[in-house]
């Protein structure tokens, strides 16, 4: 019986798989709990928050999650440019999930 609900299942057809596909990756979760404990962020400061990582892994990993709708992107129109990130209200729902994570691994280190 168990047998042939594994068959039949599909992992990539639940929630699960769909959350971590948004977040999945080295730096996004990362990128989240900045811009949830600072709010609004620069790009430069997220690039020193996260210390070992290059300007093309940072810009792909924001268009990602901007296009995911997790991060609002907010370009002022001066020279020079400033643009400054922050969490949707979708990226903010996604907040007491990476909390209990905090949570969690705070109990369990």
């Amino acid at each position: 019986m168990i047998k042939n609900y594994i068959e039949k299942a599909n992992f990539e057809d639940t929630g699960f798989s769909y959350t971590l596909s948004l977040i999945s990756g080295k730096h996004k979760m990362v990128i989240l709990y900045c811009l949830m404990e600072f709010e609004i962020v620069r790009f430069n400061e997220l690039k020193r928050y996260l210390k070992h990582i290059s300007d093309k892994t940072l810009s792909t990993n924001l268009k990602e999650l901007e296009c995911d709708r997790l991060i609002v992107r907010t370009e002022y129109p001066q020279i020079p440019p400033k643009v400054e990130y922050s969490l949707s209200d979708r990226g903010k729902s996604l907040m007491e999930v990476l909390d209990a994570l905090c949570v969690w691994g705070e109990e369990n280190r």
